[in-house]
């Protein structure tokens, strides 16, 4: 086999792990598919890494390392991603007393796209925090709401697949970190003092000019890792919100509560806008 034809063969295999999410953005593609490739060859994952939030190992270090931290301390209210390696950064929040919000992973399909985690209800119910700091028990166990239905955050976690001290990042590629947060914006549930935190390995903290920053990308204030606290740099402000342009047709069409959640910020936008 040629060198030439080895290369394609190993991009279409790459391609294909990478899941449906792939071919939006390039340099992005690479990059995810780069991250999760050395958690592998290292031996650093934890279960299956390709096309999600992979799991890694360090990952309740890094949890433990972000509870040390003020903006965890002063927080009362959490939004924290599904995925595994978060699995104990939910675990410390319900220990810690804090209000938690999971998105249900995809924003699920025909239901509430949100859980709300109580840890004084859940004491009183009797239901053991490990099982609700899970993603399918959080589901089960948790309160069913909507984006409108939510508190004010004092602190938002998301999953990774790699990130930078500029504070760029990048998930699995479906965009629902940067389009959640977009709504939290239009809808005043996050400000842009609102601090936006990620456990990650320290390997998959890569160099600046990895992970171009783009209109609609959210920004990281903290990142933190087995190994320690990093705050970010941003050069850029947050976005103000939802970049609707940028929305990707699928996802129009495949969360359902979208469109609906759309037209009525479009609409007090347009009802809250001064007279021209």
């Amino acid at each position: 086999m040629s060198h030439s034809t080895l290369n394609s063969t190993l991009e279409s295999t790459q391609a294909e792990r990478a899941g449906r999410w792939s071919g939006r953005n390039s340099d992005k593609d690479r990059l995810r598919a780069e991250i999760w490739e050395h958690l592998e060859r290292a031996g650093l994952n934890i279960g299956p890494v390709w096309s999600r939030i992979p799991n890694w190992v360090g990952a309740e270090m890094a949890a433990k390392r972000l509870s040390e931290l003020d903006i965890w301390k002063r927080a009362k209210v959490v939004k924290c991603n599904p995925d595994p390696p978060q699995i104990p950064v939910r675990l410390r929040a319900l220990y810690d007393g804090k209000l938690l919000y999971m998105p249900v992973p995809e924003f699920g399909s025909g239901e509430l796209p949100w859980v709300l985690l109580d840890p004084e209800q859940l004491a009183r119910d009797g239901v053991q925090f490990e099982l609700a700091a899970t993603s399918q028990g959080a589901v089960s166990v948790g309160q069913k709401l909507g984006f409108e239905d939510m508190e004010r955050l004092d602190l938002a976690i998301c999953g990774c697949v790699a990130v930078t001290k500029a504070g760029g990042r990048t998930g699995k590629g479906g965009g629902f970190a940067d389009l959640e947060l977009g709504l939290f914006r239009d809808l005043g549930k996050i400000t842009a003092d609102t601090p936006i935190a990620t456990t990650v390995h320290s390997d998959m903290v890569v160099d600046d000019d990895r992970l171009p920053i783009l209109a609609h990308d959210s920004l990281l204030n903290w990142i933190v890792t087995e190994k320690g606290a990093i705050e970010t740099r941003p050069q850029s402000s947050q976005p103000g919100g939802v970049v609707w342009d940028m929305v990707q047709p699928d996802q129009m069409a495949d969360i359902w509560f979208l469109q609906a959640l759309k037209d009525k910020i479009l609409a007090a936008k347009a009802t809250s806008a001064p007279d021209a």
